[in-house]
């Protein structure tokens, strides 16, 4: 027999993680099509991105998805619950906002626990809640702190914990990173990841960053014009662009013009082997990575000449004039040290950082 006294389990933190699905999802502001016809599957406990330039719809659907836009057309469920006519405080996520959003005249205790007051939760489960997820995010000792009183990296972590405290089945960040320096940025989106992954809630990241996708995300979702553009893992959408859009969007990349046929391609006057499945002989758009191409002083190669010169620490990133148009070279720090402007060059490149659109 149990007796009455024996402690109850704690409600975990969070939902196991839970799919997202957009059926048809379109949204329209006047003659405005901010998103269009878009269907997509968020896998249950990873961290998907919405990546793409402003106005390309990653905010606006992530919106719709918190409940704080109402699609034109369209739906939206989470788990297998559809969720498209249901406000914001019914379907069980949380958004992380850019601003962070907190109050400045509340406690840190009391801005963690905002949500949970609203929803009448019992003091003691309210106190061991907020407690519980201010030492998850790594801050236990601030809940008397006001937010003036914290560095922009901590009261980024304070917005998490106010969005985690509500157990939700989704989570979802709009842009959080934006107003931190960029030494602060790499290290808290370290701890996102990190937290992410150890709790394994399903989590909806937009970001315009596309160094910032590729280091958290699981998959990431290209968008351009409110449409999709292309699905996959980041080293999969960095290696294996699907249209030239993605290949100039994630991360840097020179884009000739080239031709293709009995495995070899063609770049200017260098012709070298290489073989890439599907590709049909003909014109192609040579995508070629800044980090995957060599400069020589002399011997074979794309002749060229430097038009600029930068020491970059770690690497000499060049500007390099050629007959195909300006080539991008980031090259690992050198014997000979930095080549001066003006310099005759030539090129080759490495086939691990190669890939050919049709």
């Amino acid at each position: 027999m149990v007796s009455d006294h024996t402690p109850r389990p704690a409600t975990p933190l969070v939902t196991a993680g839970v799919p997202v699905r957009l059926e048809h999802l379109t949204k329209r502001f006047g003659p405005v099509v901010a998103v269009d016809e878009v269907s997509l599957q968020f896998p249950a406990g990873k961290l998907t991105t919405l990546l793409g330039p402003s106005g390309c719809g990653k905010t606006t659907t992530l919106r719709m998805v918190a409940g704080l836009e109402h699609p034109t057309g369209g739906r939206i469920l989470i788990g297998e619950e559809d969720v498209t006519p249901l406000p914001a405080a019914s379907r069980g996520v949380t958004m992380v906002f850019q601003s962070y959003a907190l109050f400045p005249h509340l406690t840190v205790f009391e801005n963690v626990a905002y949500g949970l007051r609203i929803a009448k939760v019992p003091a003691s489960e309210l106190s061991r809640r907020v407690g519980e997820v201010l030492t998850l995010v790594g801050l236990p000792e601030v809940g008397r702190r006001f937010p003036s009183q914290l560095s922009g990296g901590q009261q980024q972590r304070i917005a998490l914990a106010r969005a985690l405290v509500m157990q939700p089945k989704v989570l979802l960040f709009d842009e959080p990173l934006s107003n931190l320096d960029a030494k602060l940025r790499k290290r808290v989106r370290g701890e996102i990841r990190e937290l992410q992954q150890r709790l394994g809630i399903t989590s909806i990241y937009v970001t315009h960053d596309q160094a910032e996708a590729l280091a958290l995300s699981d998959v990431i979702i290209v968008m351009n014009q409110g449409r999709v553009e292309q699905i996959g893992g980041p080293q999969d959408l960095y290696t294996r662009p699907a249209t030239q859009f993605v290949a100039d969007f994630i991360g840097e990349a020179n884009l000739l013009p080239g031709r293709y046929g009995d495995g070899r391609v063609t770049i200017g006057p260098l012709s070298f082997p290489f073989r890439q499945e599907g590709v049909p002989a003909g014109t192609v758009m040579v995508v070629a990575r800044p980090e995957a191409i060599d400069v020589r002083t002399d011997g074979d190669g794309l002749p060229g000449r430097i038009r600029t010169a930068f020491f970059m620490g770690m690497s000499n990133e060049y500007l390099i004039e050629t007959p195909v148009g300006e080539v991008a070279v980031a090259e690992p720090l050198a014997a000979r040290g930095l080549l001066p402007p003006g310099t005759e060059v030539r090129l080759t490149f490495q086939d691990t950082g190669l890939y050919l659109l049709p």
